[in-house]
Parts: C-alpha cells; sequence; structure tokens
C-alpha cells in the first residue's frame, strides 16, 4: 500500500520507517530542511534504538523516501497520516492548529475524483475528527473524497520499534467500511490486534490510556512516601499489588515522577477535555498536581544532609525523561537542575545521549559541567542525583565511584541500586520508597 507521512518527528519518522518494513511505500513529507537531509542519508534525527539501522535498510529496498513538496506526499499516498505536533497550551488544551494545517493542505491539493483516507496519528482531544472533517468541506473545491480515520500511536520511548512491529492493540475508529477494509488491509499482520471503534471512543482511548497509567505512577509515589514513613519497602508493596492480575505490575515503580512529551501533557488535555464537557477531572488534577512537585524529594534530602548548598559540586547522572532516549521534553532533571542553580550548586552532568539537548537549556558554564562519562561526574563530588535509570549506571562498581566522590552520599530518584550493598559500602543512601533503609540513615547520623 502507499503511505504518506506528515511531520517526520518522533511518531511520523518511526511509523514511516515500520510501515516501509512491513513492505508498504512510504512516502514522508515535512518542511524541516535539516532533518530531511539527515534522513535521506540514513541517519536519524532523534535517539531511538534500532531506527536507524532499519532507516537504512528501507531507505536502500526503495520503500521509503522523503520530501518538502506535499503534493508530491499526496499524490503517491493511498492513506494519509497526520504526525504532527499537539503541543499544550497555556490552559492546559491541546494546540491543534498543525493537525489543521495539515488537513487544510490535503484537502486544498488533492486531485478531482481522488479518495484519500485521512489518519489522526497525532494525539488529539475527541471530537477533533469531526471538526477535521469540516476543514476538508470548506478547502476542497476539487470535490475529491476523504474519510477520516483515529489510529492514536502507544509507542514507548526508547522501544518505539518493537511497540510499532509487536503491538498490544491496534485501534482503528472508522466511520465508513470502506475506509475500515483500507486500515484492515495496512495491518493485515497484526489482524488479530486490531479493534475497531468509531472515532470518537478511538480519539479517547490513547488519553484516557495514559491518564490511567500516570494516575499508576503516581498512586506508586504516594504510596512510598507512607513505606518511607512507616518502615516498609515499596518495591515489596508493589510487587505484591502487581500480583493480583487486575491491577498488573506495570508502571508501579516509585521514582521522582513521570515526564516525557506525552503523559504530562495528555494528562492536562484530558483534563481540559473534562472540564469542557463538565465532568469532575479532580482525580487528575491531583494526579498532575502530587506528579508536578515530586522532583523536590531530592532536594529536600539534599538539603537536609549538606545544609548549605551554595558552591557545593552536586553530580547528576540522567537527563532524559527516561533511558534509551534523547527526549527531554517534561524531564524533572530540568526542574532540578534550575533549583540547583538558583540555590548556587556546582553541577556535573552526564547522560548517555541527551546531553545535546540539554546544553540548549543549560549551556555550559562556570556552573554547569558536562562530564564525559558517569565517573568523570562525580569526581570530588559531594552528592550524587541519580534522575534518570540508564542501565550503564548500574554496570559502574560501587567502589568506583564511592572512592571518586568526596562525599559519598547518593540519592536515588529510581531505585537503581541495591541498598544492602550501598550501606555496606558505606554510602549516605537515600533510595524512594525504602522505609529501612532511611531509618539506617537517620540512626546513623
Amino acid at each position: 500500500m502507499k503511505v504518506g507521512i506528515i511531520g517526520t518527528g518522533y511518531v511520523g519518522i518511526v511509523s514511516g520507517v515500520c510501515f516501509a518494513d512491513m513492505g508498504h511505500q512510504v512516502v514522508c513529507f515535512d518542511v524541516d530542511q535539516y532533518k530531511l537531509s539527515l534522513y535521506r542519508q540514513g541517519k536519524s534525527a532523534i535517539y531511538e534504538p534500532g531506527l536507524e539501522e532499519l532507516l537504512a535498510k528501507n531507505i536502500a529496498a526503495k520503500r521509503i523516501h522523503f520530501t518538502d513538496v506535499i503534493t508530491e506526499m499526496i499524490k503517491e499516498s493511498d492513506v494519509l497520516f497526520i504526525c504532527v505536533g499537539t503541543p499544550p497550551l497555556p490552559d492546559g488544551s491541546a494546540d491543534l492548529s498543525q493537525v489543521e494545517a495539515a488537513v487544510r493542505e490535503i484537502a486544498e491539493n488533492t486531485p478531482a475524483g481522488a479518495y484519500k483516507v485521512i489518519v489522526e496519528k497525532s494525539t488529539v482531544p475527541v471530537g477533533t475528527h469531526k471538526r477535521l472533517k469540516n476543514i476538508t468541506r470548506l478547502y476542497n473545491k476539487s470535490q475529491a473524497k476523504f474519510d477520516f480515520v483515529v489510529n492514536s500511536e502507544f509507542l514507548k520511548e526508547g522501544d518505539a520499534i518493537h511497540d510499532f512491529l509487536h503491538p498490544d492493540r491496534i485501534v482503528i475508529g472508522a466511520e465508513t467500511e470502506e475506509a475500515k477494509n483500507l486500515m484492515i488491509e495496512l495491518y493485515s499482520t497484526f489482524k488479530d490486534k486490531i479493534l475497531i471503534t468509531d472515532p470518537s471512543s478511538a480519539e479517547i482511548i490513547k488519553y484516557a490510556s495514559n491518564s490511567f497509567l500516570a494516575t499508576k505512577i503516581s498512586f506508586i509515589n504516594m504510596v512510598a512516601d507512607l513505606c518511607e514513613k512507616t518502615g516498609a519497602d515499596v518495591s515489596l508493596v508493589a510487587e505484591g499489588m502487581g500480583l493480583d492480575k487486575r491491577i498488573g505490575r506495570a508502571f508501579l515503580n516509585a521514582g521522582i515522577g513521570y515526564g516525557g512529551s506525552c503523559f504530562p501533557k495528555d494528562v492536562k488535555a484530558f483534563i481540559h477535555v473534562m472540564e469542557q464537557y463538565g465532568i469532575d477531572a479532580s482525580i487528575l488534577q491531583s494526579v498532575d498536581s502530587f506528579n508536578t512537585q515530586r522532583f523536590h524529594r531530592m532536594i529536600k534530602i539534599l538539603k537536609d544532609e549538606l545544609w548549605i548548598l551554595k558552591n557545593k559540586h552536586i553530580a547528576m547522572w540522567g537527563l532524559a525523561f527516561k533511558p534509551n532516549t534523547d527526549d527531554i521534553r517534561e524531564a524533572p532533571s530540568i526542574k532540578i537542575v534550575q533549583e540547583l542553580l538558583d540555590a548556587g550548586v556546582i553541577l556535573h552532568l552526564y547522560d548517555p545521549a541527551a546531553m545535546e539537548n540539554f546544553q540548549k537549556l543549560f549551556p555550559p558554564s562556570d556552573r554547569v559541567h558536562y562530564a564525559l562519562s558517569p565517573l568523570e561526574a562525580v569526581e570530588n563530588a559531594e552528592a550524587l542525583l541519580l534522575v534518570t535509570e540508564w542501565a550503564e549506571f548500574k554496570k559502574i562498581p560501587i567502589t568506583k565511584f564511592y572512592e571518586k566522590m568526596k562525599l559519598p552520599v547518593v540519592i536515588d530518584g529510581r531505585n537503581l541500586f541495591p541498598a544492602e550493598d550501598m550501606i555496606k559500602h558505606n554510602f549516605r543512601y537515600f533510595p524512594i520508597g525504602k522505609g529501612k533503609v532511611l531509618e539506617t540513615m537517620e540512626n546513623n547520623k
């Protein structure tokens, strides 16, 4: 099948490359000449494991190419995926201007007599498909025929290729048999994973899914706070909860809160949608509020331990909002770094993939240093904050960074290290939700 992708950001490029690898002919449109230049060379503009290899493979097989001419993409495609950004507006609602512009371009440039299926891949609030249908009526002077389908993505950054090619489910919200059958043919490899719904239900499924997962994260972080006060262990609590098949173990990892391009934005947008329809969204408002303040826990412990933070050398491992990505959007690290800089700290930062993006927000200076390795970052540090649970951090021998640090203070925001080993090696070790460990730290003061 001939597939068109509008927007080669995270969702667009992953979808385009994976559709090509499934055997479809794909053309990707974007106005960003820098990204297009990289993609045409088989190089990725984002950090995503496996993406660059798959991109190069399908360019060589001539199953994917890139253009900045939208008429070319429209002409060559049977189905057109809208993969543009829907960033939050100040009131929390989704900015749909890029989605509207993309559909307007399609309506204005589709030739007479043609039939195109326009697919919402971007995350949008319920009812968006109705407004987009009206856009095609207004701008479709050629009287071409359009159908709209909602086909939200459920990709996890760092595992996106696997998620696309081995999906839990494929949700298709379609109104006509013609559009439904075309989408089933497109995803014929995954026939047993397809759920057919109406477009409105499909639009809600994406927001509801992300909001529910965000709720699980905030809930287990709340439980972690109780564990710290009572001597309990949140890891054991989560394990016990997760054995219940109605709950499951996924997304019950206590930490310093969620970030990224999806959960913060989608929770706020879903709250806004609820309020528009007069629905009480207080559950999600609490989730959002709890998460927004979660990063303060690390800073509070740091202040309790070191008292005066001004001119202290603090190391931080991890800047991306999660491992296996260079994405720093809504990452807890941003708030942590800003507050520590405001307190006069000298920071030594390291991340395997996200430092280039982070330097755009916090350029190197006499207060912000970027290390070439984790061990370089902790050289003479008076504390280490572990913010992102990259696998390489766990492989570093505990004795190695104990020797490097000036003070053996580790605040582990992701429970990456074995608490018993850290205590045995004389660290002042502060994990999340480990009440007995924290009691030991208090007794050893």
